[in-house]
């Protein structure tokens, strides 16, 4: 190697040896109640714009062809290199060995590889050959972004906080994945209401087989993970039946809207769980409080859920450019829709995803922390309501950019958008302003009714993605 070559790779050499420096198996008093010190707090507030904000937004300009997905990338990337070096070099508090550090390497991989893709896609080679390939491989990885950002953000938290080891590591588990389950309901919940009714016409299913698929794998699994041990406690039973819940009402689910029908079965297995958790035994009563308007929260989605399927979404309505469309229960032909009922659809995402938030937070450790440092239920109940309100306009921002930028962005300067279409391939296509018109009683519509539809397909036959 050259001395130049040295050179560079000795902030790296010297991240790595500092990594293994701090990778103790016993911390000291002193080392686990240091200070945290400025370079380790510039670290999770740069990571958390990056995996947060910056990369989210990267992988929608992606979507849309935005000429700004390639800089904002690249910016994130890079940022990315620098905040994981400062995780490593920090000085103060210390922490043990945990996946955050673990998996903060293993995040090291997707960047490279969508580097490396975006870097082949650019040079315009094998067209006919390998370049579909690296064009879908680049989409996977790309959109795989704001799930391993959130499960890096969660891991840093819980090393922050010093949580989730030991005896507690099981109900951990239970909380955060749950949770995070909730909320990932919400976020695809939002996409169906304000992008994605041609896909779901496409698809050939309604929106309840999804989920009660959904439901019935995720019970199977519940059932026989929940009980450890020998002796049953009562939240091992409830946590249990809970799972025999769900894939029952799953089957059910699943026959019910076997042909393209609508159904309120998940509906009714959310309300079911909301009233499970909100009279759930718990050792503090700010749990007990906590877990009770989680309970509440997640009935009400359910409740809101049940209404949109029986009385706020129709359910059928011609649309023109879709091939194959199969929809024959799901969306609906009735011109009636008004801004009450666009307004209402996003509800049960919203309540979706301030219950996910309320269980993630509800863990054992996170509550005795907070009754330890003599906060009340209400207080911490508005604190993670007021977060839900930031995360829900995080991601309807998010959905709308797609809809507003690159390709599906205004081409003759005007306020409005050129019409979407799909071709016979499953690709997204702009028409000339209007040559078709959104139709008419669409179950997502969108609260602002002047705007024409966006819709997702299978588009990666174009270069630009990701």
């Amino acid at each position: 190697m050259s001395r130049n070559t040295h050179r560079l790779l000795i902030p790296f050499l010297l991240a790595f040896r500092t990594a293994h420096a701090h990778n103790h198996s016993v911390l000291t008093q002193e080392e686990a109640t240091a200070p945290i010190d400025t370079i380790l707090w510039i670290h999770i507030f740069l990571q958390a714009a990056v995996w947060g904000i910056l990369f989210p937004i990267g992988m929608v300009f992606g979507m849309s062809r935005s000429r700004w997905h390639v800089p904002l990338q690249i910016t994130g990337i890079a940022l990315t290199f620098g905040g994981y070096l400062l995780g490593h070099t920090h000085g103060g508090r210390e922490f043990l060995p945990s996946p955050h550090g673990a998996f903060a390497s293993i995040l090291l991989v997707p960047i490279l590889a969508q580097l490396a893709l975006g870097v082949y896609l650019k040079l315009h080679i094998h067209e006919q050959t390998l370049r579909p390939l690296a064009v879908r491989a680049h989409g996977v990885v790309g959109k795989s972004y704001p799930v391993l950002g959130w499960t890096q953000m969660m891991f840093g938290m819980i090393v922050f906080r010093g949580y989730c080891r030991g005896e507690e590591l099981g109900q951990c588990l239970a909380h955060y994945i749950m949770g995070g389950g909730f909320i990932a309901y919400g976020v695809i919940l939002a996409i169906m209401l304000l992008v994605g009714e041609m896909w779901i016409r496409r698809s050939g299913r309604s929106p309840d087989w999804w989920d009660s698929w959904v439901i019935l794998l995720w019970g199977i699994v519940n059932t026989f993970t929940e009980h450890r041990g020998s002796v049953w406690s009562v939240k091992d039973m409830q946590h249990t039946i809970l799972g025999v819940l769900w894939w029952c009402g799953g089957v059910l689910g699943v026959y019910l809207s076997r042909n393209n029908q609508r159904t309120v079965i998940p509906s009714i297995i959310i309300i079911l769980t909301g009233y499970a958790m909100s009279d759930h035994a718990q050792g503090l009563k700010l749990s007990t409080k906590v877990h009770a308007v989680f309970g509440y929260t997640l009935m009400l989605a359910g409740v809101t859920r049940l209404l949109e399927v029986c009385f706020v979404a129709p359910s059928y309505a011609p649309a023109d450019g879709v091939e194959d469309d199969r929809s024959d229960h799901t969306l609906a032909d009735g011109t009636d829709a008004t801004h009450k009922g666009r307004t209402f659809r996003h509800l049960p995402p919203f309540l979706l995803v301030a219950s996910g938030l309320l269980f993630m937070s509800a863990t054992d450790e996170e509550l005795q922390y907070v009754h330890e440092g003599g906060m009340d239920h209400v207080t911490y109940i508005l604190i993670m309501f007021s977060i839900a309100f930031l995360l829900y306009t995080h991601i309807v921002f998010l959905i709308t950019l797609y809809s507003t930028s690159g390709r599906n962005a205004p081409n003759d300067g005007s306020a409005s958008r050129p019409p979407m279409k799909m071709d016979a391939s499953g690709a997204i296509e702009l028409t000339a302003a209007g040559t078709r018109q959104p139709p008419s009683g669409a179950w997502y519509s969108r609260v602002r009714t002047e705007e024409p539809v966006h819709v997702i397909g299978n588009d990666e036959e174009d270069e630009g993605g990701y």
